[in-house]
Order: C-alpha cells, then structure tokens, then sequence
C-alpha cells in the first residue's frame, strides 16, 4: 500500500509517497537501487507530468519483473524526482534503466549500495508516529470534502487518547484542559484500560487539524500515551 505525505527537511519541504508493506522483502533484497530523474518541464507542464508518471510505473514494472526489485518509494526535492527499489542483486538494473530513458530526454543519475538493514527506507521514507496520524487526518478530511462538508465550518471535534496508567491518564487531562480541550468520556479497548475522549471546537482545514493533532500529540507523549485519530460531525448537520 502506497501513502503521501510532506516531510519538513530544514528548510525544504519534501514530498514522500511510500509502500509501507514491505516486510516480506526486507530479508531477501539487501541492495539499494536509486533513481533520480530532474526535468523542468515535468513540473511544470500537466501533459508532461502525466507522461513522466508513466514512465515511472512502466519502470516500476521493469524493475519488479520477476522480482529482480522491489519499488519502496519516492521523494521529490529541489527539482530531483527520487526513486528507491530494493534488489536481491545490483546485476542489470543500470542498464533496465538506461534502456528505458535512453531517449526520454530526462536528465538522470542511479546508484546502488548495500543497506541491508534498510536504513535509508525507515530514516527517509517510512512515516513517524506523527506523520502516520497526519496521513490519516488527510484521508478524513478527504472524505468530509466529498460530502460537501466545509471545512472552515468550526464544530466539535472528538480526540481519543489511551494510557498504560490510570495515572498517566490523568496528568493528561489535567494539561489537555489547561490547553483549550474539554473532557468528554472515559474509553478503554482490549488492549488499553485507560483512555479518555476529548472536545474541541475548530475547523477541519488540513492546516488546523495538523496544528491541533501535533499540540494533542505532545501533549500525550509527554504522560507516554498514544494518540488514537480524531472524529467529527458534517458541518451542515451542525446548522
């Protein structure tokens, strides 16, 4: 399963897609092929950004057949589109490469080293804790949008939080309220006795859900506990 999302690299922002099942190659594919590819016009033009976006998955495809790699993800930064495989070999997958760009006009660079621990894919592409949870504020807040939801709209969001300790829980509290949250309900899950729901009234904007989430996040990880998502109601069921 591939995810997106941006990554704050002081000072750049880098924009990162990743598989993040990958656990059943990480064992027997030890070498890291990269691929960076840099055109102007790919950015810029929607006609070529399409065809370059075929071009990528018809490398994908080269790459993956008969398991010669394993395409991990992707990061585009300062112009250059990033591509990382894992192979079980660093045979041929150059000269795929070069056979397949040959005349594409793109200006491109590879390089293959030994990572077998996939160092580079935990570090550099595979999602925190935090950006895991932003990933999926995302995809809700995708969701209202396709319900017509406006987002600018402020209403009642619910945030859960859980705990190893009933203590633990209620430090957080105490703080969450100091920070503009309002208590709602005690939770608990199997694997989590001590949870609580918390409110707070805002907009649903990417930018606000991401600043409320982060301070939450903070918050939470200051009593050692976890963050659970947030939930909330249309907008135009509030009017």
């Amino acid at each position: 399963m591939r995810e997106i999302f941006n990554r704050v690299e002081d000072p750049e922002s880098v924009h990162i897609e990743v598989d993040i099942d990958t656990e059943d190659f990480q064992d027997s594919n030890p070498w890291l092929f990269s691929l960076f590819i840099k055109s102007s016009k790919i950015d810029e033009d929607s006609d070529a950004f399409d065809a370059f976006l075929e071009t990528k998955e018809s490398i994908i495809i080269a790459l993956e057949h008969e398991n010669r790699a394993k395409y991990v993800g992707s990061r585009v930064n300062e112009g250059w589109h990033e591509f990382y495989f894992y192979a079980k070999n660093s045979k041929n997958l150059e000269s795929i490469v070069a056979h397949m760009l040959k005349e594409s006009g793109y200006k491109y660079e590879t390089s293959i080293v030994k990572d077998a621990k996939w160092d580079f894919y935990s570090k550099n592409l595979f999602p925190t804790e935090l950006e895991f949870h932003n990933i999926q504020s995302d995809k809700i807040i995708f969701l209202l949008q396709e319900e017509g939801d406006d987002l600018l709209i402020s209403r009642d969001v619910e945030h859960y939080v859980s705990f190893d300790t009933s203590s633990q829980k209620e430090r957080f509290v105490q703080n969450a309220l100091q920070n503009g949250f309002r208590f709602k309900d005690d939770i608990s899950s199997e694997e989590f006795e001590y949870g609580a729901a918390l409110l707070k009234e805002h907009a649903v904007t990417n930018k606000e859900i991401k600043k409320i989430v982060e301070e939450l996040y903070e918050l939470v990880k200051k009593e050692h506990g976890y963050y659970e998502g947030w939930s909330t109601t249309l907008a135009i069921e509030n009017n």
